[in-house]
């Protein structure tokens, strides 16, 4: 889950930008900046998947050279962590009166008309 939950955050707001950018624009009559900052956000999102999938894997299998190599190329040596949140359960009792409820959908029904 971290792995996906780590590409997600970093690859969504990416392709968010790129759809935004192009949603800015009727036509798709591109310049030379406008190209070359998608060419960047595609390269930026596939270094970043490549490396962070090398580094969980690296951990899954113990190989700890790939997962350092891999932490210090995505600028910390230690993969992200995200703590599942605490749930409590919850219940709820709904006492439902059908013949309560009916007398006030006619009565509604009545003062519009229907």
């Amino acid at each position: 889950m971290n792995l996906f939950t780590s590409l997600m955050r970093t690859v969504v707001p990416i392709v968010v930008g790129l759809v935004l950018g192009l949603a800015a624009r009727v036509g798709l009559d591109l310049d030379d900046a406008t190209v070359t900052a998608y060419v960047t956000a595609g390269l930026t999102a596939g270094y970043y998947a490549l490396w962070r999938a090398l580094e969980e894997l690296a951990g899954r299998i113990g190989w700890e050279p790939l997962r350092l190599l891999a932490g210090v190329l995505l600028g910390w040596t230690q993969p992200p962590h995200y703590d599942q949140p605490t749930t409590v359960p919850l219940r709820v009792k709904l006492d439902f009166d059908a013949d309560a409820f009916a007398k006030e959908v006619a009565s509604v029904a009545e003062k519009h008309g229907g």
